[in-house]
């Protein structure tokens, strides 16, 4: 029978965890501050928003958003970078990315001070996720799918894994993750010549490519694992990942719902590091 592997009692394990802590520092009279810089109101953002923002009112967080026009000149949205990065009562900055054409990407990611980075996008986190040194940020996608798999306790260590899709955001450094944990990862990507016969040998398959109904009962053997990280909207207007998951679910093992899979995990993730960088930042 396959087991169909929700995000929602990962979070809340992870969110009651982070509440006891929480609870703990605001003994010692220090509350964790998370600030979010967005630029404009795209659907998407406001809704992962929301998400962060009930999350850390949740674990007793506190929370401050930032909102600037979408012709916010690259000067202005710095200058707001740089009054949170000197903001002692903020520890952790969250950017929404992509941004407008005229933002300068590398300029955003160099700006941001990466002891409060808590979604990895400063080029020094990110150099942590590939050397598997754990002080800094990964991105909170990918975390969210380790700690997923670690939770429903699906072996990592010596195990066969595909991830489709190479982004900066979720399959590098995601694939760098589970390196770490010592898996045998091939990573496939748009040029990858066939990605089903190279998915269909491995035990489990990560998929964040972002192209709906992408994997097929081709790309998958008998008993795998799937984890779905895409997000896609369908002419209908419904919402779908990576995987034909009605397609393949007699197939697999083990598989993730779109929605209410990893994406239901990722502000757990994200309130864990607001917690970790106001423990460093007050040398906890």
């Amino acid at each position: 029978m396959t087991v169909v592997m929700k995000g929602k009692p990962v979070a809340d394990a992870i969110s009651e965890k982070l509440i006891k802590e929480v609870e703990q520092l605001k003994s010692k009279s220090i509350e964790p501050k998370l600030t979010i810089i967005r630029i404009g109101a795209k659907g998407s953002d406001l809704a992962y928003e929301r998400g962060a923002l009930k999350r850390s009112k949740t674990i007793g967080i506190s929370t401050q958003v930032v909102e600037l026009p979408e012709d916010v000149t690259q000067e202005n949205f710095l200058k707001e970078i740089k009054k949170a990065n000197e903001d002692k009562s903020t520890n952790g900055i969250l950017v929404f990315r992509p941004f407008p054409a005229h933002i300068d990407e590398n300029a955003v990611k160099n700006a941001i001070d990466p002891a409060k980075d808590v979604d990895c996008m400063s080029p020094v986190n990110f150099e942590k996720v590939f050397e598997g040194d754990n002080s800094g940020f990964g991105p909170c996608t990918a975390e969210a799918v380790v700690q997923l798999l670690k939770y429903n306790k699906v072996p990592i260590k010596s195990t066969d894994i595909t991830v489709v899709g190479a982004s900066l955001v979720v399959g590098k450094p995601l694939s760098m993750m589970l390196l770490n944990e010592f898996a045998t990862v091939s990573i496939c990507h748009i040029f990858t010549k066939d990605t089903a016969a190279i998915s269909c040998k491995s035990d489990v398959v990560i998929s964040a490519a972002g192209k709906a109904k992408l994997i097929q009962t081709q790309h998958l053997k008998e008993g795998a694992i799937v984890v779905d990280v895409g997000i896609n909207a369908l002419p209908d207007g419904k919402i779908c990942g990576d995987v034909d998951y009605d397609g393949v679910f007699d197939k697999v093992k083990a598989i993730t719902p779109v929605p209410g899979g990893v994406g239901s995990i990722t502000t757990s993730i994200l309130a864990s590091h607001v917690v970790k960088a106001c423990k460093l930042q007050n040398n906890l």
